[in-house]
């Protein structure tokens, strides 16, 4: 007679949902999640559809950061690359002021934004290879600000600072996305789109560090130099986690504005890559789950802050009104939520999750 929950085979183990709790949780979770756009308002789906898109770019930068253990403050270059690429594919060919191709099928200019980004990632990663710690952070940054710079004044492209452009249109076999339509309304269209986009990168994600891939990846992170002594090419799977990471980032970045439908070049700045880089660490280093936990997380905060002037008096809604504003608020609590979490639970919100599983687990014994 077999024993319940003992894996008898090497690939039971590696199974992508290899427990009966995981399949049963698994589907709840996607019901609720289907089930979402009929039980919300718009205003509500619009900030879960921005998470759902956030949630992806997190998972990119968890791939270098957490899995490849490359420290990467450029993220907002790469969603920068992804949103002009896409932009411009879907832009008005008949515009005289802005680049434009005029193709808004959605899997196309998707994977160009994606493909584009992901080969200025796979140029980069050579020199990214070679370093490591504060050298590869400083680096990276210095990728946001040549970004910056040439968002900024190439105004073909971009539109201009204070200007700027139209996003990425939505379309699939000539259905529209981002219109109201008989059945469903605008947000509740986006929102089920940026779901099942992020459920494939997702599942895509954690089928890639499950593989041989990503144990390498776990390698280098742990011990390139012990990594390198057992096999381990420590220079070609450093540039393969820059370059998935930098897709990610790209197709993230052309989704990103979609919801609003505008791209504002100013907008890929340092304080962009260290809100991905707040959802890495307080949803969870190395946890495809967890990027999800803190993009989450890290989206909705912006929607609790705004509250805060009708309680806090001392805090206003624009810096005209004079004080403390929610936006520098917000910036506050990016850096103590990110110290808190590194110094009382380094495993982010997926550790907490973790530490409650097991109690129910063991409950009502200790140990």
């Amino acid at each position: 007679m077999s024993r319940p929950l003992l894996y008898l085979s090497y690939k039971q183990d590696m199974a992508l949902l290899n427990t009966p709790a995981k399949r049963w949780w698994t589907l709840v979770l996607g019901l609720v999640a289907v089930a979402l756009p009929f039980l919300l308002t718009d205003d509500l789906l619009v900030v879960l559809a921005t998470a759902c898109v956030a949630s992806i770019g997190a998972i990119g930068l968890n791939i270098v950061t957490g899995y490849g253990g490359q420290v990467s403050l450029g993220h907002a270059f790469f969603l920068g690359l992804g949103a002009y690429t896409a932009a411009a594919l879907s832009g008005d060919p008949d515009s005289t002021r802005l680049i434009g191709f005029g193709i808004t099928s959605l899997p196309v200019w998707l994977l160009a934004a994606g493909l584009v980004a992901g080969l200025a990632g796979l140029i980069v990663a050579p020199l990214a290879a070679r370093l490591r710690g504060l050298y590869l952070a400083v680096v990276t940054l210095g990728l946001v600000f040549i970004g910056e710079h040439i968002f900024k004044h190439w105004r073909e492209l971009t539109g201009g600072v204070g200007v700027g452009r139209p996003a990425a249109v939505p379309e699939l076999f000539g259905f529209q996305f981002a219109v109201d339509g008989e059945l469903f309304t605008k947000a509740q269209k986006l929102y089920l789109l940026m779901l099942v986009l992020l459920v494939i990168f997702g599942v895509l994600a954690r089928n890639l560090v499950r593989s041989r891939t990503g144990r390498a990846l776990a390698a280098v992170r742990d011990r390139d130099l012990a990594a390198e002594v057992i096999g381990v090419d420590v220079t070609r799977y450093k540039m393969i986690a820059f370059a998935v990471s930098s897709f990610y980032a790209g197709v993230a970045g052309a989704l990103l504005y979609v919801m609003i439908g505008f791209v504002e070049p100013g907008s890929f700045n340092l304080g962009m890559s260290v809100q991905y880089i707040a959802m890495v660490l307080i949803g969870g280093v190395a946890t495809i789950s967890g990027s999800v936990l803190g993009a989450l997380f890290i989206t909705l905060l912006p929607r609790v802050t705004r509250e805060l002037p009708a309680v806090l008096p001392f805090i206003s809604g624009s810096s005209a009104a004079g004080g403390i504003t929610v936006f520098q608020v917000e910036t506050i609590l990016y850096g103590l939520l990110i110290i808190g979490f590194l110094i009382f639970e380094p495993r982010g919100l997926f550790g907490i999750w973790i530490r409650v599983r097991t109690y129910w687990k063991s409950w009502p014994f200790s140990h």
